[in-house]
């Protein structure tokens, strides 16, 4: 959508960007309204023909609602981004902290600092995230065996595999992503439960 909330394209167009996609969802906006932002002179290629909304580049009635909402979430994040940050770094490594402290044989997958805040990549030896996700998901803990757009798959991450991984460790892996709404004691809810459930899956 051709839309300028604030600087925001002056910034990507600072960063030498030509295309970039980007969800409300994953800053608190809307569910399934997005935003694309196109360098000039970067042509593609339309995939909805009809009418000529959106300079001609997607039909389709937009979504004015969802786009104010959208221009309204990332306004609020903006603003907020520094704290935003600092906070879910601090849970983050709270969180990993509590996860070396209570289970052997597991280690982070990327860099420990260069990552986003709230993302942790986590594998545990001769573990099947499968069954993580599933026994978490009972106990009403929300992860991933993948990234957002893998979630379902249950082999291991070809990028785990990439980086040199072990296999005894790759197909153990959930991501953990975190929000401005979590505390650290639900994080102490997750690690025990977590906890409790490799104990029983490395004893059967």
């Amino acid at each position: 959508m051709y839309r300028r909330y604030g600087n925001i394209p002056i910034r990507v167009k600072e960063m030498h960007i030509d295309s970039l996609s980007l969800s409300a969802h994953k800053f608190y906006g809307p569910k399934g309204v997005g935003a694309l932002y196109v360098h000039e002179g970067v042509e593609f290629e339309k995939i909805l023909h009809g009418g000529h909304q959106e300079r001609d580049k997607r039909a389709g009635t937009e979504n004015v609602a969802g786009i104010v909402g959208l221009g309204k979430a990332i306004e609020l994040a903006s603003k907020n981004l520094e704290n935003y940050n600092a906070k879910l770094t601090a849970l983050r490594e709270y969180l990993l902290q509590q996860v070396s402290d209570h289970i052997t044989e597991c280690r982070l997958n990327g860099s420990r600092s260069n990552r986003l805040p709230g993302n942790a990549n986590i594998s545990f030896k001769n573990i099947e995230g499968d069954k993580l996700l599933l026994e978490l998901d009972k106990r009403g803990f929300c992860v991933s065996a993948g990234s957002a757009c893998s979630s379902g798959k249950t082999e291991a991450s070809h990028v785990l595999v990439a980086m040199g991984v072990p296999k005894e460790y790759a197909s153990g892996t959930i991501r953990i992503t975190l929000g401005e709404e979590n505390t650290k004691e639900e994080i102490d809810a997750f690690v025990k439960a977590l906890e409790e459930i490799i104990k029983t899956c490395k004893s059967k």
